[in-house]
């Protein structure tokens, strides 16, 4: 088949380079600076979609793989995108979708990255690939592989949720469990998978993760018939998850499909939000980790985020926003969006809800505006969290009924 033509430039530096020329981070800025973005030479000809395919294979047109090398065994993308005319109504705007990414094979974004990352590695003959996780990547990548001959190696810190880690041993990982935060696990895979010869799935370390990630913001472009929403709400730990959003829908102003770029605002919780902290600070972006985090949200408990230069230039270069949520906050959050949408997230993807519901009360929207919360992931991944929020406790009655 014809070779996409794209090449991969270097956030920090600029500097480009040929895929087969360097396989993860700029060499001369690090793991950190250097992350790369896949730059494509978009022509006229160049078909978005193709309506004829199921998942993110409708994509690969503008996608970084070769199609049949995507596995098979599960289909990764088509998550339903819902209109909540209730929360439209409450918060004054015309329309308020709901896009439900719980309903992936592992019930979970992430998915989105793992199916382009394990197409990678069977083009570039590995046999072996690692992850190091909060917990929803490395299930993801888990579920991915599983049928594919591919095996998975995953490093979460010990405290990540027992629900996700029983999905990682189910799905036939190897699974080591660090003692330590999410941080160290991500330093000792990147160790560790060196030595071993493994390919990296990590966040922002592999510059396709983000294309895949991107799908989510193309198919709610489908699912609109290009009639974007104003905002999108989106959570955000690492920064690549934000970041696609953006690429995606600058992809699709580079086709000429679209002539404006939605604004998509990043949700963190307090208790972690080194890239908000980051952005405010303003140019040049210089991190400052936290050694220490505090939050319920433990998919975006990410001290160290190792793709905040992308995410903050994304949003300085498209008019992006951060804003961040208290614990309490995404509590009632994930309680509000079940009991009003039917929708059940997880803690982390129920910030984006409590981040919207904070800044309506500022009166930011407009009566016109349309807005978009992403949900992440599915709440049976972390049934700890929202058992704090309820009051309503379970009646307990006798079978036997009296005449």
């Amino acid at each position: 088949m014809k070779q996409k033509q794209y090449h991969l430039k270097c956030v920090n530096c600029s500097t480009e380079y040929s895929p087969d020329e360097v396989l993860y981070t700029c060499p001369k800025c690090g793991n950190r600076k250097g992350t790369l973005e896949v730059v494509y030479d978009f022509t006229s000809q160049t078909n978005w979609v193709n309506e004829k395919k199921t998942g993110i294979a409708k994509f690969s047109s503008i996608l970084p793989i070769q199609e049949d090398l995507l596995p098979t065994t599960v289909t990764v993308g088509d998550t339903p995108l819902y209109s909540s005319a209730r929360l439209a109504q409450e918060h004054q705007v015309k329309e308020v979708f709901i896009k439900d990414d719980g309903k992936n094979p592992t019930a979970s974004f992430k998915d989105r990255a793992s199916i382009i990352a394990v197409a990678k590695a069977r083009e570039l003959g590995y046999s072996d690939i690692y992850a190091a996780s909060t917990g929803n990547a490395a299930s993801s990548l888990s579920g991915i592989c599983a049928g594919t001959g591919i095996q998975a190696h995953i490093f979460v810190p010990e405290t990540a949720p027992e629900a996700k880690i029983a999905q990682m041993l189910i799905y036939g990982a190897q699974v080591f469990a660090v003692k330590g935060t999410y941080d160290q696990a991500f330093d000792l895979s990147l160790k560790t998978g060196e030595k071993n010869g493994w390919y990296c799935r990590n966040s922002a370390i592999n510059p396709y993760l983000l294309e895949g990630k991107k799908t989510c913001s193309l198919e709610i472009a489908y699912q609109t018939n290009l009639n974007l929403p104003d905002w999108i709400f989106v959570s955000v730990g690492d920064g690549t998850v934000y970041s696609s959003f953006l690429k995606g829908f600058s992809d699709l102003k580079h086709l000429g499909l679209i002539d404006k770029i939605p604004r998509v605002i990043g949700v963190q919780a307090t208790g972690c939000d080194p890239i908000l902290q980051t952005f405010k600070r303003g140019k040049p972006f210089v991190i400052e980790d936290m050694e220490k985090t505090e939050t319920d949200a433990d998919s975006i408990a990410v001290g160290k985020p190792r793709d905040y230069l992308k995410a903050c230039q994304y949003a300085e270069q498209m008019n992006g926003d951060f804003v961040s949520v208290t614990d309490q906050e995404i509590g009632e959050a994930i309680m509000e969006l079940a009991r009003k949408t039917g929708v059940f997230s997880e803690p982390a993807a129920a910030a984006s809800f409590a981040g919207f519901k904070k800044m309506s009360k500022s009166k930011v929207f407009n009566p016109q505006d349309k807005i978009a919360l992403i949900i992440t992931g599915n709440g049976l991944k972390d049934i700890k969290t929202p058992k704090k929020y309820l009051k309503e406790k379970v009646a307990f009655i006798s079978p036997y009924i009296n005449s």
